[in-house]
């Protein structure tokens, strides 16, 4: 990795400005007047005319729509988000704020949208970093330069891209110290946009934005939909080269699942959208085991957990539990079917007029059953279903919401989120589970070690429910079957 310029005084700059002008008067090694003058000429004109808006511009348009209509009379300002420091001068990869991309398709780092009130509504405008200055030497001296991090697009560009007004974002925080009248903004990604409103905004408030734009999501639109399926087809293609290299992962550990599934988010999307749980044996049994680090040996069960995250920033949520060596023992067989027939209760209970903890409800039951005919835990099943005796080895919820985030529309209200009636539209995971842990000693010996989960996305239909994720199969049957044509 190329190291950038460095000044040879150890003293911060106050403006830009003022460190431009440093590295021009050789504060910075190797850069000479000459240099710097011959570093301005010689550039080919790189703008970019008649481009199409991007697929989504219509429905970024809606959603702002909606927005406005909810807030009418108040400034409202929903950062994109900064670079945020991993080590020294590296950065983690930039991710846009949710609240961002969802209102205008845009996914860079600094942007800013923010509505204006008008007399009949808003007027957006979105600020970004323009292109880098070739005149001043920015676009080659600075870290964040083109020449360092590549061509971003001019304010003209990202106006046809996007269709909302640009402008620059480095005059808006001075700009928004100057704003008058009612303001409300989405906090915690841009300290510098927050320090300008700290006198403008209250928490309260801002969280009624916050809490709209959440809620907001929760019925998905044509093109959100089509982005599920396209990330739950990617993610079943991710399993599938999974599966491909169990013998190489036998071989090295739990390392090899997790960046083979990687593989395939970076190549067909833009991440993994959450990170990977790909726990063998009895790793399967801790909820969120992102480590992967342990051992993969054949006799155990694989519980990879895993999402791609598409290039418009959904993503899918999908969890398979398998048999390393392809084929479920007599035990594992038992476990694993009680999952799938609580799953398979859980999925029957979607659908529009059904109230959101139905699923839930459903899948505890028959788990509940399970546990009690195993001899587990003591009858009869209402009375282990009010105490909530179960959760010993169940511990989740059976599902949440999915779409940009994979615990989507977090910040809605209780009663339009687990106290609401499912909408066709709505999208969520279905996702029982059994946990035997190692060390549980009520249990006989034979569970103890063994986790399953199985986790489908499911859109719910007008009449129904569809299995977004259904092109991998659940059965434990289909499962071995699977696996072993895709051994070879």
């Amino acid at each position: 990795m190329a190291e950038e310029l460095t000044p040879e005084t150890p003293e911060e700059t106050e403006t830009e400005e003022q460190a431009i002008k440093q590295r021009k008067n050789g504060l910075y090694p190797g850069v000479s007047d000459e240099l710097a003058e011959n570093m301005k000429s010689g550039w080919a004109d790189t703008e970019l005319t008649g481009l199409a808006p991007i697929a989504q511009a219509d429905k970024t348009a809606a959603r702002r729509a909606a927005l406005s209509a909810r807030f009418p009379g108040e400034r409202l300002v929903i950062p994109a988000g900064n670079l945020k420091t991993r080590s020294n001068d590296t950065e983690y990869a930039f991710r846009a704020s949710t609240e961002y991309a969802y209102l205008t398709g845009d996914q860079t780092q600094d942007g800013v949208l923010v509505l204006e009130p008008t007399a009949d509504g808003h007027e957006a405008t979105i600020y970004l970093l323009p292109r880098s200055n070739r005149e001043n030497g920015e676009f080659w001296l600075d870290g964040q330069g083109e020449l360092w991090v590549g061509r971003r697009h001019s304010l003209a560009e990202a106006e046809q891209l996007l269709g909302v007004p640009a402008k620059d974002v480095r005059e808006l925080a001075e700009a928004l110290k100057e704003a008058t009248g009612p303001v409300r903004a989405v906090r915690g990604h841009d300290a510098g946009i927050e320090a300008a409103l700290t006198d403008k905004v209250t928490a309260e408030r801002d969280e009624e934005l916050r809490i709209f734009l959440s809620e907001a999501r929760l019925v998905k639109d044509a093109f959100e939909i089509a982005e599920l399926e396209k990330a739950c087809a990617s993610t079943a293609r991710g399993f599938e080269d999974v599966v491909k290299v169990l013998d190489k992962a036998e071989a090295t550990s739990e390392r090899y699942i997790e960046g083979t599934f990687f593989l395939r988010a970076r190549v067909e999307g833009n991440d993994i959208g959450y990170g990977s749980i790909a726990a063998a044996g009895p790793h399967a049994c801790t909820l969120h085991w992102v480590r992967n680090d342990g051992p993969v040996r054949s006799g155990d069960l694989l519980l990879l957990d895993a999402g791609v995250e598409t290039t418009e920033l959904y993503t899918a949520d999908i969890t398979r539990t398998l048999p390393i060596n392809g084929r479920y023992s007599d035990i594992q067989r038992k476990i694993y079917d009680a999952v799938y027939e609580a799953q398979e209760a859980g999925i029957a209970a979607v659908k529009p007029g059904a109230s959101y903890r139905d699923f839930h409800d459903a899948a505890q039951r028959v788990l509940a059953e399970k546990l009690v005919e195993w001899g587990l835990v003591e009858g009869p099943v209402e009375r282990v279903l009010e105490l909530g005796l179960q959760r010993r080895w169940t511990l989740h919820g059976t599902g949440h919401m999915l779409g940009m985030d994979v615990h989507d529309c977090a910040a809605a209200r209780t009663e339009k989120y687990v106290n609401t009636t499912l909408e066709p539209g709505m999208c969520l995971t279905v996702e029982p589970g059994l946990y035997f842990q190692a060390d549980d000693l009520t249990v006989p010996e034979e569970y103890r070690g063994i986790g399953v989960r199985i986790e489908d996305d499911i859109l719910v239909t007008e009449d129904g429910n569809r299995n977004l994720s259904e092109a991998l199969p659940r059965r434990a049957e289909e499962v071995e079957a699977w696996m072993a044509a895709l051994k070879g």
